[in-house]
């Protein structure tokens, strides 16, 4: 092994060690499980080693650069997967619209999460990514404009859209446990 590769393999193994909880906490909240949130990282990390020349030097621009990769394998994996995505809509709102009736468990936390991880997963890969690490990781939009290469104008608009999608996929919970409330 030349001294190069060397001193590359080190520098990928010092950012796994610095990133891969971060990118696995958002791979896991982008993706519909633990397992695929671990395939994202792990192919987020084959990408850097394969083009480990254009990873930034400092370690903010290379901690972008991995979420930038991961965000795109959420997006290509969001493409793949549109048809049956779709097709699992339909079915889901069909059922919905037979279900009148309030949840069996409405005060359960797992069927408010479930309800929340759905409407998250509904929503296009990019919108998806900038509601995650805003709402959810707590990031700055000037942070989240810089880890997403997009402008902090464009994340707001994100983040709008998204809020009004998620009030529209989450309303029939909202009233259920409303309704249950009284």
């Amino acid at each position: 092994m030349s001294t190069a590769e060397s001193s590359s393999t080190e520098r990928l193994g010092r950012l796994f060690d610095l990133h891969h909880r971060r990118l696995y906490g958002l791979a896991r909240r982008l993706s519909q499980d633990a397992e695929e949130a671990r395939d994202l990282v792990q192919e987020s990390f084959f990408r850097a080693a394969r083009r480990a020349g254009s990873i930034p030097a400092s370690d903010r621009g290379a901690e972008a650069w991995l979420v930038r990769v991961l965000v795109n394998l959420c997006r290509d994996k969001s493409r793949r997967d549109a048809v049956r995505r779709r097709a699992a809509e339909t079915v889901l709102a069909e059922d919905s619209r037979s279900e009148n009736a309030a949840p069996r468990n409405p005060e359960s936390a797992l069927v408010a999460r479930a309800a929340v991880h759905t409407a998250l997963a509904r929503l296009p890969a990019r919108r998806r990514a900038a509601v995650v690490l805003h709402e959810l990781e707590g990031l700055a939009v000037k942070d989240v404009a810089r880890i997403l290469g997009i402008a902090q104008v464009t994340v707001r608009w994100h983040l709008m859209a998204a809020r009004k999608e998620l009030a529209v996929e989450l309303a029939p919970l909202a009233a259920a446990a409303q309704e249950t409330e009284r």
